[in-house]
């Protein structure tokens, strides 16, 4: 079996063992649902396993960031979700290891003769470091949204060629001055454009909506993938407890009716060729993957539910899932059948509870400042905790054409 298959097959088993409320449905109105998959596998001497999953297509709009208070993801994407669901597990490994496991086949536990300290900032020596001899890789079910996509998107047309951006367009709008972002070829482009111009290639897109959807500011699954290969799969709160070496895929997997090689060339590797061979401080060096194929199709994939069903529709419902047995329905960013912006209502994977969880193992920790709970969610991102992680990730933007920072949303505590 082609290692492609391999991957494919792993995170498509791992679906298939989930309870059928986790996923999509038939509706009373005889709608069938569909939905997109990511997983994370890690493939090491004799296993091969899927430690992260997640299925979900929607994100927040930017109107909303600001009330997220670190309970609502965010971007629940099912490719970014599956990167934050590969995070929670890596700290569940951190926490138990700290309570007592003695082994992990991912993790290895630094001594004080391997700790580093020719770091010149004031960040932390992580305590933990990923095991050499296992290797990352990604399925995702669909092309990534953004440019890795743009080819297939334009073929789906009834007319293929590009759309150019108005000639009375003289200039691109700021976030503050952007008009209502309307995915047509009448009006002039966004900050972040979704799906539209398709005459602009190889740029930074928003994540697509309808027309008429309110506008958000989050990136496109494939420019988010693409900054993941100089920064590490690792969010910045993870960073704080495991070095980045060694935490890059190796592949990305796509079905093959969903590969499109020019698309997949440009998007992650001739616009990041300025980044080729960069090493930086802390462990981040760039580390390109190679894209690989299946044919293996996702059973839920808007391509075999339109071959089962004559009616179709996108699902609502996301899902969360880790190596170490959490599982979680997620909807609107929060769990299943809470309130948006109910404390209650937050998942594992959010903001607040990731941090809350790592703050929990720093407390058992040397050398991990107690005080990680301190503070705003911004104030610990914008410390000098994480000045390599941030300078690692304004040379990759500055890279990449017309990054817009999300600036919104990360204002809460703790305590």
């Amino acid at each position: 079996m082609d290692e492609g298959d391999e991957i494919a097959r792993t995170v498509l088993e791992e679906f298939r063992r989930l309870p059928s409320k986790r996923k999509p449905a038939v509706r009373d109105n005889g709608l069938h649902e569909w939905v997109p998959l990511s997983g994370i596998v890690a493939k090491g001497p004799g296993f091969i396993n899927c430690i992260a999953l997640a299925t979900g297509m929607k994100c927040l709009p930017a109107s909303k960031l600001a009330q997220s208070n670190g309970v609502a993801i965010h971007d629940w994407h099912a490719e970014i979700l599956a990167l934050r669901a590969f995070n929670l597990f890596i700290l569940q490994e951190c926490q138990h290891l700290t309570q007592g496991a003695e082994n992990s086949d991912f993790l290895i536990r630094r001594t004080n003769d391997k700790l580093d300290a020719s770091s010149s900032t004031a960040q932390p020596l992580q305590p933990f470091t990923w095991n050499q001899a296992v290797t990352l890789h990604m399925y995702c079910s669909e092309a990534p949204c953004g440019d890795a996509s743009m080819e297939l998107i334009m073929a789906a047309q009834a007319d293929a060629s590009p759309w150019d951006i108005p000639t009375s367009t003289t200039t691109t709008p700021t976030p503050e001055t952007a008009p209502p972002t309307q995915d047509k070829n009448d009006t002039p482009p966004p900050s972040l454009p979704g799906r539209a111009y398709f005459s602009q290639l190889g740029i930074v897109r928003r994540k697509p909506a309808r027309g008429d959807a309110p506008p958000t500011l989050s990136k496109s699954c494939s420019d988010k993938i693409a900054l993941k290969q100089a920064t590490s799969l690792l969010t910045s709160l993870t960073s704080l407890l495991v070095s980045p070496e060694h935490i890059y895929l190796a592949s990305l997997v796509l079905p093959e009716s969903q590969h499109s090689p020019v698309a997949c060339e440009r998007c992650f590797s001739s616009r990041m060729s300025s980044l080729a061979g960069r090493v930086w401080e802390g462990g981040y060096a760039f580390t390109p993957f190679r894209v690989e194929t299946t044919g293996q199709e996702f059973e839920y994939s808007k391509r075999e539910v339109a071959r089962r069903a004559e009616r179709t529709s996108a699902s609502n419902l996301a899902v969360m899932w880790t190596g170490h047995g959490t599982e979680e329905g997620i909807v609107g960013g929060v769990l299943q059948g809470r309130r948006q912006f109910d404390l209650k209502g937050a998942s594992m994977a959010s903001r607040r509870g990731m941090w809350k969880l790592a703050a929990g193992i720093a407390g058992l920790l040397d050398g991990i400042p107690s005080s990680l709970a301190e503070g705003t969610y911004d104030e610990l991102k914008m410390g000098t905790w994480l000045e390599l992680r941030r300078a690692v990730k304004d040379d990759v933007r500055h890279a990449m054409k017309g990054w817009v920072r999300n600036t919104e949303g990360g204002g809460f505590t703790l305590l």
